[in-house]
């Protein structure tokens, strides 16, 4: 029986350096998180997992397997990898500084599930995709990918209080949080105007940007779009109509904040955002549209006006049952630090910025 309450303890374990047990139908893998792994003298592993596009940049993947940069890839060195080794390895923002060393060699991964399980459970904790295998640490907690998938079901997501919020925009609106009970992200709706079944509410699902939110970052459009989006909503509000905005923690595409400011540093050497965050081996979209689409069905919302320049989302939230009656275009003016990331979200990942 699965249990999404080891999952929690897993990532919990991988963030302070604990090793973990992943299981699968097809076998066990003992790892150690090759960043946040205690540096304990006389530790050390003949075989690292990491991920596929990190593989690639030590010519050990073929352009297929690479395709998915967060796939696992197991590599075995011509001397054992050490902690320090081994982290040095997994981050790409210090291959300018450390030229790789070999060298290394690729090698067949017997329990194949169990892996992509661990590099979900790298992602979803925020930590580097990479692990030293089998170091003989004893595991504080063994996981399964059974847990896993019970963890990221959305079904678990329940309304845990609400209350009114007057904001700038808007002083008639409330607020709704949302949370698991393994999963301590606390995901909020902020509601403009008067609920109706009347009219079909603006919607904006926005995932949480420290940077552009915050801070005011101008090497993304977050800021600007969240505050665009409530100044939106708030005239539907004061037109008799209302909307809703799903302010989901999701940071960097789903990659977490530190990962993020990896990217940041690799889009300082030259790539663009996909690929750096293709580079440090996670994928360039692991949003989770299925918990956008449980908080509307809480919230009893079935249909939607989109606020959104990409198509992408709209198909994911009609694939899971949400009606998405219309597309609002939802596109601002570009400065010179989120030119090239505009550009890329254009060209690369479709968004209609035209």
């Amino acid at each position: 029986m699965s249990d999404t309450r080891t999952v929690a303890r897993a990532l919990d374990a991988l963030r302070h350096g604990w090793a973990v047990r992943v299981t699968a139908d097809d076998g066990a893998l003992d790892l150690l998180p090759a960043e946040t792994g205690f540096a304990q003298p006389g530790v050390y592993a003949a075989n690292l997992l990491i991920s596929a596009a990190r593989a690639a940049t030590l010519k050990l993947a073929n352009q297929r397997e690479a395709a998915v940069p967060e796939a696992p890839v197991l590599i075995h060195g011509a001397d054992p990898f050490t902690q320090l080794s081994a982290r040095e390895l997994a981050d790409p923002s210090l291959d300018l500084d450390r030229p790789l060393r070999g060298p290394f060699r690729a090698l067949p991964i017997a329990a194949h599930e169990a892996a992509v399980t661990a590099m979900e459970l790298a992602r979803l904790g925020g930590i580097l995709p990479a692990f030293l295998v089998a170091t003989g640490v004893e595991p504080a907690v063994t996981v399964s990918a059974a847990d896993l998938a019970a963890f990221k079901d959305p079904l678990n997501l329940t309304i845990q209080a609400r209350a009114r919020l007057p904001v700038h925009a808007c002083e008639h609106a409330e607020i709704v949080a949302f949370r698991a009970r393994d999963d301590l992200r606390e995901h909020v709706a902020l509601i403009l105007g008067t609920q109706s079944g009347e009219r079909v509410p603006l919607v904006r699902l926005h995932s949480e940007c420290l940077t552009g939110d915050v801070l005011g970052s101008l090497k993304c459009d977050c800021g600007p779009q969240l505050d665009a989006a409530l100044a939106r909503m708030a005239e539907e509000a004061n037109a008799g109509g209302w909307g809703v905005l799903l302010y989901l923690r999701q940071e960097g595409r789903g990659i977490g904040l530190i990962n993020k400011l990896r990217a940041y540093e690799l889009q300082d050497q030259g790539f663009d955002t996909v690929d750096a965050n293709e580079r440090l081996g996670l994928p360039s979209e692991a949003r989770d549209f299925p918990v956008a689409a449980r908080m509307l069905d809480l919230l009893g919302v079935t249909t939607i006006r989109l606020m959104t320049n990409n198509p992408g989302k709209v198909a994911a939230l009609q694939e899971l049952g949400v009606d998405v009656e219309e597309r609002v275009a939802h596109q601002l003016p570009a400065n010179p630090h989120n030119e090239r990331y505009l550009a890329t979200k254009r060209d690369r990942t479709g968004h209609l910025l035209r």
